[in-house]
């Protein structure tokens, strides 16, 4: 994670001051705060005013969504798979056994057993709406497989050149979600196919970007944020998250065991991301917008003696410490209030 933007801010703050205090006392024991010469900072920054993005960098991947496996429904020889990287649509061939075709059909669940005649269920639903889709028609798509269904069937299998008997099995059709993209072949063609084992890979068509965030810093992004994302290419395209995991656990790097939550962004223009695929991106993320604030450097706050925070304000060889209220903490600034603070003020801070 490369990160723009103060994490555990007060944290931050109490680490960069501790060498600071010192300086807020260099007046003598029970001195006042206000105007004293206690020598200039090594160094100052303008007070500034304007925008203040509670921002982010996270290290992604570039792929594909919804992977899955689609396992053989036949058992024979593998005499045909299609090409990685292609697409296969409805009622195109996922793959042969035996020259004989295994067909994709559009469907949420698995095709386990064979149709025919008599037969009910929410498989029968799922076949009967492909065969209305392809045109096969004269029946009402419903959970059973009637006679009309039946002949439908039949006329189907003629088309595709296959032995009409009006039964549909897992050695005729796969279904998936929707079309899909082949990721890989499992089984090479002239080996042994067996029913339940792995045939193919596929993906989704859709690119999608997934990244971890920690915990606490998960509501930079939440579902329908909008993100930018760069490319291997150099080129940056818009996105939005689309999914916020629910469970945290560990990341992927060894050396961090803070809790994380896994994240998917869509693209507002998948044309324009091309075909990298399990690619290393950056996501971009922009949470809160404070508007028009006064923000100083983080590292120009003290700790003061008596509690909380303060800066000092350096007018040519004058120096005055004033407390002020913090707001966010974002791209290696902080929002201030109070002490009279103005834009264009310079505040001390550490020697770079």
């Amino acid at each position: 994670m490369r990160r723009g933007r103060a994490v555990a801010a007060v944290a931050a703050v109490l680490a960069v001051t501790a060498g600071t205090i010192a300086v807020t006392q260099l007046g003598g024991a029970g001195e006042p705060a206000g105007s004293r010469n206690t020598g200039l900072p090594p160094a100052t920054a303008p007070v500034e005013r304007g925008d203040l993005r509670d921002s982010a960098q996270a290290d992604g991947t570039l792929g594909y969504d919804k992977q899955r496996k689609i396992n053989s429904g036949a058992a024979g020889t593998l005499t045909w798979t299609p090409r990685t990287g292609s697409t296969v649509e409805r009622n195109e061939r996922l793959y042969e056994v035996d020259g004989r075709a295994v067909r994709l059909m559009y469907g949420s669940g698995p095709m386990y057993r064979t149709l025919k005649a008599g037969d009910k269920g929410r498989d029968v639903e799922q076949l009967e709406r492909n065969l209305a889709a392809l045109g096969y028609t004269g029946f009402t798509p419903d959970t059973e497989y009637t006679e009309l269904t039946e002949a439908a069937v039949k006329r189907w299998q003629k088309a595709q050149g296959s032995k009409r008997t009006g039964r549909v099995g897992p050695q005729d059709i796969a279904f998936a979600p929707g079309k899909v993209r082949i990721k890989s072949v499992e089984t090479a063609v002239g080996d042994l196919a067996q029913p339940g084992a792995p045939v193919l890979t596929t993906t989704g068509s859709e690119r999608i970007v997934t990244f971890q965030l920690d915990v606490a810093e998960s509501q930079l992004a939440k579902a329908g944020t909008e993100v930018g994302v760069d490319l291997p290419d150099g080129t940056s395209a818009p996105g939005t998250v689309s999914s916020v995991g629910r469970t945290a656990k560990p990341g992927d790097d060894p050396q961090d065991n803070s809790p994380k939550v896994t994240l998917t962004v869509s693209f507002d223009k998948p044309d324009d991301v091309g075909g990298f695929d399990q690619s290393p991106v950056t996501v971009n993320l922009t949470g809160e917008t404070r508007k028009d604030v006064l923000t100083v450097p983080v590292n120009a706050l003290l700790a003061l003696p008596g509690g909380g925070f303060g800066v000092e304000v350096v007018r040519g060889y004058a120096v005055r410490e004033v407390k002020v209220e913090l707001g966010m903490f974002a791209e290696g600034r902080v929002e201030v209030s109070g002490g009279g603070l103005s834009e264009g003020m310079k505040v001390g801070v550490p020697k770079i």
